[in-house]
């Protein structure tokens, strides 16, 4: 796909919204289920399922990568994408995106070994590379945009509301709601 096909289709799903507002509202689903130990697959759409799997040092196998380096992933690709669909958007040329990204957990905090550690990441960074003959005053405004508009980024920085269940033959045993802050 070129960087016209991308902007042609982009700039059609926007005048779509623009014209009917109601289908910018879509859901995204991911289906999961436990194999075996702490390997687990996904299902998305019609594609092949994805195995997720835990290192040897936390039960697993190796079988693929874990929960949290998907957090991850999905940052520096929809970061990538993002670049990508705005540039064209923008007319900014763009020969190449790479983003790096860490995440810094402490164990401790999911093992429940220390109650002030949280399960999750502590700090995430990122670093993304362009590769572009732009000018710094484009670059930079192709920056902030996608910074501004980047939905995994923005799920990453803003409280969520969190609704989900568990249940037991059918049975709901326990529900969570997290309120956005």
């Amino acid at each position: 796909m070129t960087q016209a096909t991308v902007k042609a289709a982009l700039l059609k799903t926007i005048e779509g919204i623009q014209s009917n507002p109601k289908t910018s509202n879509v859901v995204f689903r991911a289906e999961t289920v436990l194999v075996e130990d702490v390997r687990c697959s996904v299902k998305i759409r019609d594609f092949a399922p994805i195995t997720i799997d835990e290192p040897p040092e936390l039960g697993g196998n190796n079988a693929g990568v874990n929960p949290v380096e998907l957090v991850l992933a999905a940052l520096g690709t929809c970061q990538e994408i993002m670049y990508s669909a705005y540039a064209s958007v923008m007319d900014i040329p763009l020969d190449g995106v790479k983003v790096n990204v860490k995440g810094y957990l402490n164990l401790q905090g999911m093992f429940g070994l220390d109650e002030k550690v949280p399960a999750g990441y502590e700090k995430i960074t990122f670093e993304a590379e362009l590769e572009s003959s732009a000018d710094d005053e484009s670059l930079r405004k192709l920056v902030e945009t996608v910074e501004r508009h980047c939905p995994v980024l923005d799920i990453l920085c803003r409280s969520q509301n969190i609704i989900g269940v568990a249940k037991i033959d059918g049975r709901e045993i326990h529900s969570l709601q997290s309120k956005a802050a």
